[in-house]
């Protein structure tokens, strides 16, 4: 019965314009069906967004929300790059023993609006694939917290502008206390620091 349904009914899209959407869905992962609909019916006859949906679904592409990563500039990244490469055969023992710890800034009144792309499955961190964000004032609270392999410590919340005195004083009231609770050693900021 498909075999005759099939043979009645030839595909809405031909070879060209099937490699044509894939090719655009790709190149430009933020595009949406209407926008591919519309590029679609320029070189075919129009086609309904549940055939183009579908035919990128075939090949591995869906539309997923965008993930939101920290915009890095080149140095940064180069810098991750190496500290990743130098730790790659490291133990996962060695890892038990960091203690890490960062800060955000978190928009109260932000766009909070979601944004889909096309993309294969585990490639949503690929950079073509994500919304850049960037930390910026107004609206706002600066958390600070930490976390071990052990468990995580108190979630602080900074007050005005972060210095190098107030980030001192946040590490050596959180960060080595919860490490002296882990390890039951004193820790320091080396001299000078």
């Amino acid at each position: 019965n498909f075999e005759k349904w099939k043979e009645c009914h030839p595909p809405k899209l031909t070879d060209q314009a099937r490699r044509a959407l894939i090719r655009e869905a790709t190149k430009i992962p933020k595009i949406t069906l209407k926008e591919l609909q519309s590029s679609t019916a320029k070189i075919e006859v129009p086609v309904h967004r549940t055939t183009l949906s579908r035919t990128l679904h075939r090949t591995g592409l869906y539309g997923r929300v965008a993930r939101k990563k920290p915009l890095l500039k080149e140095k940064n990244k180069q810098t991750r790059l190496v500290l990743a490469k130098r730790h790659v055969g490291d133990s996962p023992n060695i890892w038990k023993k960091v203690h890490w710890s960062d800060e955000m800034n978190i928009e109260l009144f932000g766009h909070q609006g979601k944004c889909y792309v096309w993309h294969k499955p585990n490639t949503s961190h690929h950079l073509e694939n994500t919304i850049p964000t960037v930390m910026h004032g107004g609206g706002s609270i600066m958390l600070w917290g930490c976390f071990s392999s052990v468990g995580t410590g108190k979630l602080v919340r900074i007050e005005g502008m972060m210095d190098g005195d107030k980030y001192r004083e946040i590490l050596e009231g959180n960060l080595f206390v919860f490490q002296r609770f882990e390890t039951g050693k004193e820790v320091h900021l080396p001299a000078g620091q």
